[in-house]
């Protein structure tokens, strides 16, 4: 591995990576990390990517690793963009006669006032920077900027005719949208999603989903069956502080919608609110993949 050609990859953003490895069995969780981006904990191979803040505004990229686990990993960065201030990074697994038997692949870069991690999902022809943000896109952000006939080079904006971005929400216009009952209109809603802060609306329509009961123990929701199991097999667990809440609705946004790491964005009618598409995370780490939870 090499890491300094690593660092100097993130340095060519502006950003500082620190890379350690572990003496003893693999334990991620031996040191308190505050972070402000999900921990990026695969279960196939034991290392930990993820963005710490040392105090308000000063943050850094760690990579923590195992000594099992060293010989067995390649990190790769397959495309700096430092204009963007983002990064494509390969995590290849290797087997015994280093073959590559599978590999992770995360974007790695700065939006308005952090930095921040995505999974990126596993699919073809994902070479770059570029292709990796058109990847966690969901499809029907796809749609409405192909149908809104977007630039190519307005793709990676925050704002066009396709869509609103702020951080990982992005809003769809849909000027005909009309509430069939104005009782249902919820206002200053928050818009969030496990490990994250929310995003306050204005106000919010939310249609259908699945309902779920969340807690820290469960930040992506149990449903009904799922909880009563829980229960019976564990009483104590009715004390985690549940909330009960709808998961993967249709909801509809419009007014302002306000993020303490973001620039408050206006929706002056309404949108179609939908989650970026990063990739599930393997069990025992935080997921990279969450409910959409509203």
């Amino acid at each position: 591995m090499n890491i300094p050609m690593l660092k100097d990859h993130f340095g060519r953003l502006g950003a500082d990576l620190q890379v350690a490895v572990h003496d003893g069995p693999f334990n991620p969780w031996s040191r308190r990390w505050r972070s402000r981006t999900r921990v990026v904990e695969p279960a196939e191979t034991r290392y930990v990517l993820n963005v710490v803040a040392h105090g308000r505004r000063q943050e850094q990229f760690t990579l923590d690793i195992w000594p099992s686990d060293v010989d067995s990993l390649e990190f790769v960065t397959a495309d700096v963009r430092p204009d963007w201030r983002h990064l494509l990074l390969l995590v290849k697994r290797l087997d015994r006669q280093q073959v590559e038997v599978s590999k992770d692949k995360f974007l790695c870069g700065h939006d308005e006032r952090h930095w921040f991690i995505a999974s990126v999902p596993d699919q073809q022809g994902i070479a770059g920077v570029a292709d990796a943000m058109e990847a966690l896109k969901p499809p029907n952000v796809v749609q409405s900027q192909l149908r809104q006939n977007v630039r190519p080079k307005d793709w990676h904006k925050r704002r066009n005719a396709g869509f609103i971005r702020q951080g990982e929400w992005f809003f769809i216009p849909e000027p005909a949208f009309r509430p069939f009952d104005a009782g249902l209109i919820l206002r200053q809603e928050p818009l969030q999603r496990p490990f994250g802060k929310p995003h306050i609306v204005d106000e919010i329509i939310r249609l259908g989903g699945e309902t779920v009961y969340v807690s820290s123990r469960h930040p992506a929701g149990l449903t009904e069956r799922q909880y009563q199991a829980l229960i019976q097999q564990q009483p104590e667990a009715k004390g985690w502080n549940w909330r009960v809440m709808r998961r993967n609705p249709t909801v509809y946004a419009r007014g302002k919608v306000r993020h303490p790491d973001h620039k408050t964005i206006t929706l002056p009618f309404w949108h179609r609110v939908a989650m970026a598409a990063e990739r599930s995370a393997a069990a025992g780490g935080r997921p990279a993949n969450v409910a959409f939870l509203d």
